[in-house]
């Protein structure tokens, strides 16, 4: 059997094919809650190994783009439930993504029109965020300026994320995965260049990585290790991430750690130019040598280029992204060999109802 298609368990999980969903923000919640929509959607697709929720912020201060379903209210609870057990329904597994923006939001969608909250004082500026650029009217604008969190508040958003993860578990989640890649919150803690802290949360690599340390053993503590996930993206250059000094060194100090804790996998996106322009020729090879747990793959994967990285055995699951909007039944095409439909990407996002979201078809409807 091609091992992309063959069972894996993940910490005790029983996974029917290697293969991931990746967590993609589709906006498409205006109140902020799944919907009917969001419970097709993800069911659709419950043939993925794992599918992996697009990124749910743990709090009203965690958001930084509209229309983009939480995990921190009652009603998005109850939602997220109808979701797992459709998914469960059709034998499918299913982790949430826990996120916080951080720096990356606007005013207008922060409690009190507060400052966004990050580990320092420096704004992004060359990248944008979804939100109201006026009151009634929504639209791409440059995050504001953030102010650092306080340590008392760091601590604060550390519980934000372990009264999250309880929810997920209250909403029938197999695991939830903690997004700290692609600039967001750990992101920012973690490079010298935007960490300017003098607590314990900043100055060295160990105090650097100390939040999302923190934030991962309360969340292995309120739920099990084997529940955590954790996504990061080495030397990632999205949103407005630059280069630091010691930046390899910061990236295996946090896969050395994170082999310290018995969690369900970590997420590596690494591959793609846009996301890790930075990335050292052999990092893969090296990441693998410190973090010795599941490590999942993600980043422009087709699927032959996923089958070469599986035999190399640096890489125990692979991630698809994009191929899964417009291929709800991508599993069965990649196995059988039947042809890839491409997705619209003017329908990514922010689209209301259930064009480019729930209405491709499986290939066999479409022959049909």
């Amino acid at each position: 059997m091609n091992k992309l298609f063959a069972p894996y368990d993940l910490a005790g999980l029983a996974l029917a094919n290697r293969v991931v969903m990746a967590p993609m923000t589709r906006t498409r919640t205006p109140e902020n809650i799944p919907g009917d929509l969001t419970v097709l959607y993800y069911a659709q697709r419950a043939s993925a190994g794992l599918i992996i929720t697009e990124g749910l912020p743990v709090s009203e201060e965690a958001r930084g783009y509209l229309y983009t379903p939480g995990l921190y209210t009652d009603e998005q609870t109850a939602g997220w439930r109808k979701v797992t057990d459709a998914v469960h329904a059709e034998g499918g597994k299913i982790f949430a993504q826990l996120w916080h923006v951080g720096r990356l939001s606007h005013v207008s969608l922060q409690p009190g029109n507060a400052a966004p909250v990050s580990s320092g004082t420096v704004p992004a500026t060359t990248t944008m965020v979804y939100a109201w650029v006026e009151p009634g009217k929504e639209g791409p604008v440059l995050p504001s300026a953030p102010r650092a969190l306080t340590t008392d508040e760091v601590q604060r958003v550390i519980q934000d994320f372990v009264a999250s993860a309880r929810r997920a578990m209250d909403a029938g989640f197999d695991g939830v995965e903690v997004m700290a890649a692609n600039a967001f919150l750990f992101d920012q803690f973690l490079s010298s260049k935007l960490n300017t802290r003098t607590d314990q949360y900043g100055g060295s690599i160990a105090n650097r990585q100390r939040l999302l340390l923190e934030t991962v053993d309360a969340l292995a503590a309120e739920i099990g290790a084997e529940k955590v996930g954790v996504r990061v993206s080495p030397f990632g250059r999205i949103y407005d991430m630059e280069a630091f000094d010691g930046e390899a060194e910061a990236w295996m100090s946090v896969a050395s750690a994170l082999n310290e804790r018995d969690l369900a996998y970590v997420h590596l996106n690494y591959q793609t130019t846009i996301s890790a322009a930075g990335t050292p020729e052999g990092f893969g090879a090296v990441f693998r040598e410190a973090y010795r747990g599941t490590l999942v793959g993600a980043g422009g994967f087709t699927q032959d280029l996923a089958d070469q990285e599986l035999k190399k055995g640096e890489l125990d699951l692979i991630a698809f992204g994009t191929a899964f909007i417009s291929n709800p039944d991508l599993v069965a095409r990649m196995k059988n060999g039947w042809p890839l439909a491409k997705p619209d990407p003017s329908t990514f996002y922010g689209v209301i109802g259930a064009k480019g979201y729930t209405d491709y078809p499986e290939y066999t409807q479409n022959q049909a």
